[in-house]
């Protein structure tokens, strides 16, 4: 059955400002405005981006209360609900359903490492008690989990079951999971492979590149889609040593410095994330200078 999505196109992992140690909402509602008028497709709050891990309930509620209002429906919403315990995972994605968000996206249970037959017990137990879509969240590089494909091909069968954000770098699990797409739409979770994601049949991509260039990214699958596979890769290669510049140290750290030195927020962190080194600086500074001389 080929399901419907939760969106098509980029979805922005947006980051969660900081101020004093406090979720700073007027910069919250700066990037999220901004997002939205440069015509970003969806918007992902509290996710690994948003520093969810970090939240304390109240602020994690808040958070997601305020960036529901402030969207307004005017693009797609997709709130972060995962969890190591499944209990929790249910709580969150029940209170994205009470918000109105148009989906859910549920990282892999983290430092648990269930065993497949728990893997698929989690994500169907999500699934049916909050009668949302959900996006299910493979990313093996954090999570120390890397999702089957048998257990994949379990999973797509519920019908709220919307997706697949893969972070993975293999091309040989994408054309894997290609086979699947019908029922389990995929999103590609690496910016490096928004590209090869689209080419390959993919519905989109959840970024945290398109904090900075929401516009680009864009157009990177506007081009793939019609067809124009040249220009859409060398825009993705005119990327490239960007992207590689922003995953230097742990996400969210480079980001934020980045949209720091925009104008967009603070770069501030909360542990064990610290702001990245003076080396790492540089390089993101030339990374983004060389960027914008391919926009010129």
């Amino acid at each position: 059955m080929k399901k419907n999505v939760c969106f098509e196109g980029v979805g922005t992992a947006i980051v969660t400002p900081f101020s004093d140690g406090e979720i700073d909402y007027v910069a919250l509602s700066k990037i999220i405005d901004m997002q939205i008028s440069s015509g970003i497709d969806a918007i992902i709050v509290g996710g690994t981006t948003g520093e969810a891990a970090t939240l304390s309930d109240s602020e994690r509620e808040s958070l997601y209360s305020f960036s529901a209002e402030k969207v307004g429906g005017r693009v797609k919403f997709i709130l972060g609900t995962g969890s190591c315990d499944t209990s929790r995972a249910v709580f969150y994605t029940k209170l994205a359903k009470r918000l109105g968000a148009d989906g859910a996206l549920s990282v892999t249970p983290y430092y648990n490492k269930g065993t497949e037959e728990g893997i698929v017990k989690h994500f169907l137990t999500v699934a049916e008690a909050a009668e949302i879509p959900t996006v299910i969240y493979n990313v093996p590089t954090r999570t120390c989990v890397n999702i089957s494909i048998s257990s994949l091909l379990k999973l797509s069968k519920h019908e709220n079951i919307a997706g697949l954000k893969e972070s993975s770098d293999s091309l040989k699990r994408l054309s894997d999971l290609c086979a699947l797409s019908e029922e389990l739409p995929l999103y590609s979770g690496n910016d490096y492979a928004n590209y090869h994601f689209y080419s390959s049949g993919g519905v989109g991509a959840i970024s945290v590149l398109s904090n900075l260039y929401p516009r680009e990214c864009k157009e990177v699958f506007e081009l793939s889609r019609s067809g124009n596979d040249g220009a859409a890769l060398k825009k993705q290669c005119d990327m490239n040593p960007l992207i590689a510049a922003l995953f230097e140290e742990t996400n969210p750290s480079v980001v934020k410095f980045a949209m720091q030195r925009h104008g967009l927020c603070k770069e501030e962190l909360r542990l064990p994330l610290t702001p990245p080194s003076f080396s790492t600086r540089e390089k993101l500074v030339r990374a983004l200078e060389d960027y914008e001389k391919t926009l010129a």
